[in-house]
């Protein structure tokens, strides 16, 4: 039989240029470059049996080809499944036709941008060689049809060794290839129409709906059958999903141990850990203050670890590293084991790390729709981090928009789309560098070790090229008017945007339903009260505080109501942006967007559930009414109705039973509510 590692077959274009014969040459999958003729060579796996060179000006090279089966070793009793990624936005139909030559499955359905990919599946394939073939709907006379051979077994193969000492083994490297497919399989993964609502309450059931993820069981080791249990947050969120992309496909995983930022000084990455070192991967935090005499390195940890850095519990310290006790870590015996020790190490601080740093995981990308494809993190200056994961193209008047997903500390995740109210953007050096951010590629060094490409590096690579300081030199209004060109190049109907950032706003109220339902639900069955942190880390904890309350949430929300309050004056404010109506003044359009909005605001409706499991229905214009409630919603010790802005003694509030301890409240109501009021997030506190 066949073994796994020589299973799949060379390439084959029509068209005067395809590289002919070496069709039934087998070897592992193999992934057709974007630059270069040396390049089109690679495999994403390493092949044993040398492929044949690229001509100049082929199919692949012209389309920016790629092409994944699933699983990793495909045989008859699991579904054949089959990405074809390409970078240009090109019109056709992916086929999977079986050894007897019959078209077995098809699609003209392409999706994403960019990359663009196409997606077929057939439930149980025969035994043979299979071929999946990219037929374009307008071909050139070098290039119409692009093909592949798939080997499939006729029984199981063996499951790919895993090292000693490790989880996976690196057989592949990050590069156009691999990150194009990684944004395509992040892009299926989320995939919904934009405008339906798209929420899950643990990240596992993401990962288990076979029709979401094309990586499901892929290395054919039942890897995906046990719920792990795992409920990472926002900066969690991230980092798993782009080390299971990693782990499936045998690319290479770190993160780093970071500071979150205090005193005035912005995030700052002190030890970097690689996943061929898993029993490594737990060392005290970093201090918060930076410590001029600590050794940056990305070199992987010796053995035994390292001298660390002093934990956060002496923030204030000066005084100079001390070793921790020589006790070495317990290591992970399984991926989600792996997972959870990353959970414990990483968080927000590392993705706000200041741009210009090459010592971080992420690095800043320019504002284009080239860049910000699928996979791209976004980096909220108070603490939060998102990941894009679609883009909608403006078209008929209608803005275009970028969706992205983000985890909640309760363990939810969320679909939504990037606007002023949720994507929150402001330079200040004590919150690091916000904005859009790649993950920093990792690369071999001729000695043998792993290590991340510095700044200077990306910028150089032909693969990349794509690292810019542009995000850290605009104001808050250049961003966003930047954001808005980037999304609707062309000028926008005043009415239809103004309407899509109401539709933004209710999104978010939404979210804000499921958020407090939880923290209700936690009230039923827990006895006592959530113990309430003092200080800016009321946005920012651990526990049932850190999963129950809003005040992050809260804090956006006010600054979302804020942005839709204004939208007409910011329409004025950019008038030539817009597709301003022929016949009407400057004030005649304000008004009618006032009205509009009047109007919107009112036939918009939420309901939540009250104390007594009643629900309670809202307008979107009561909402907006009670923003200055908001100020003090966010605690789990208060029933939902105070969360939602019930009045005292009215027919809404009737059923609380509930309200937080005095004691809290008084703190709520003390500076802390006055950085709600003022928009102000606490950084020196």
């Amino acid at each position: 039989m066949t073994s796994p590692e020589r299973r799949y077959s060379q390439p084959r274009s029509a068209g005067p240029s395809a590289v002919p014969g070496s069709s039934n040459k087998v070897g592992k999958i193999r992934l057709a470059t974007r630059f270069t003729a040396a390049a089109a060579a690679a495999f994403i796996f390493a092949t044993t049996d040398p492929p044949a060179e690229a001509a100049p000006g082929t199919c692949e090279q012209a389309t920016g080809f790629s092409i994944l089966p699933s699983p990793f070793a495909p045989w008859k009793g699991t579904p054949l499944r089959v990405m074809i990624v390409t970078e240009k936005p090109l019109q056709g139909k992916i086929s999977l036709v079986a050894p007897d030559g019959s078209v077995a499955a098809n699609s003209s359905e392409r999706r994403g941008g960019a990359p663009y990919f196409w997606f077929a599946e057939v439930a149980a394939p025969a035994a043979g060689t299979w071929h999946a073939t990219l037929t374009l709907d307008h071909p050139t006379a070098d290039c119409s049809t692009i093909t592949r051979d798939i080997s499939v077994s006729a029984r199981k193969p063996d499951p790919l060794p895993v090292p000693s000492g490790a989880f996976w083994k690196v057989r592949n490297s990050w590069d156009r290839e691999t990150e194009s497919l990684f944004s395509a399989w992040i892009e299926k993964l989320f995939d919904a129409p934009p405008d339906q609502d798209l929420s899950w309450k643990v990240w596992h059931e993401i990962l288990h709906d076979r029709s979401r993820n094309f990586l499901f069981n892929y290395l054919g080791r039942g890897e995906d059958n046990v719920r792990t249990g795992l409920r990472p947050d926002c900066a969690d969120f991230v980092y798993f999903l782009r080390a299971y992309f990693a782990y499936k496909i045998g690319l290479p995983f770190g993160y780093s141990n970071c500071s979150r930022g205090a005193n005035g000084k912005a995030p700052k990455c002190y030890q970097w850990f690689d996943m061929e070192h898993p029993e490594v991967t737990r060392p005290p935090p970093p201090p918060e203050q930076e410590i001029a005499s600590a050794a940056i390195t990305n070199a992987p940890p010796p053995e035994p670890p390292p001298i660390l850095l002093p934990g956060f519990a002496r923030p204030q310290s000066t005084g100079t590293p001390a070793a921790p006790p020589k006790v070495r870590p317990k290591r992970p015996t399984t991926f989600s084991e792996y997972l959870r020790d990353v959970g414990d190490v990483v968080h927000t601080g590392a993705a706000r790390v200041g741009a210009s740093d090459d010592n971080t995981d992420f690095y800043t990308v320019s504002l284009t729709q080239e860049a910000l494809r699928p996979g791209t993190m976004y980096a909220d200056p108070y603490g939060h981090v998102l990941m894009l994961v679609h883009r909608v193209p403006e078209m008929n008047g209608k803005p275009g928009v970028f969706l992205a997903v983000d985890a909640e500390p309760d363990g939810s995740i969320t679909r939504k789309r990037f606007w002023r109210g949720n994507f929150l953007f402001v330079h200040d050096p004590a919150l690091g560098s916000p904005g859009f951010k790649h993950f920093r590629p990792i690369v071999r060094n001729k000695g043998g070790s792993l290590r991340r490409l510095v700044n200077a590096e990306i910028t150089n690579n032909p693969e990349y090229a794509d690292f810019s300081l542009d995000q850290t030199k605009m104001s808050a209004e250049d961003f966003y008017d930047r954001m808005d060109d980037v999304m609707s190049p062309e000028p926008l109907d005043p009415v239809k945007a103004m309407t899509d950032a109401i539709a933004s706003l209710n999104e978010q109220v939404k979210t804000r339903v499921t958020s407090v339902e939880n923290g209700r639900q936690y009230q039923q069955k827990h006895a006592g009260e959530v113990a309430m942190p003092s200080g800016a880390s009321i946005f920012g904890t651990s526990g049932a505080w850190e999963d129950y309350s809003t005040p992050a949430r809260d804090f956006r929300l006010l600054i979302a109501i804020d942005v839709v309050r204004g939208f007409p004056d910011r329409v004025i404010r950019r008038a030539p942006r817009y597709a301003m109506p022929s016949g009407k003044s400057i004030a005649d359009l304000k008004s009618e967007l006032q009205g509009v909005l009047a109007s919107e605001l009112a036939s918009r409706k939420i309901s939540y559930m009250r104390s007594d499991g009643s629900q309670w229905t809202l307008s979107l214009k009561e909402v907006i009414d009670r923003a200055t409630h908001f100020e003090m919603a966010y605690n789990p010790n208060d029933c939902v109705e105070v969360r939602w802005g019930a009045s005292e003694g009215s027919e809404e509030a009737s059923t609380c039973k509930r309200h937080a301890p005095q004691a809290q409240r008084a703190k709520m109501s003390s500076e802390y509510r006055t950085w709600f009021h003022e928009r102000r997030w606490p950084t020196k506190t």
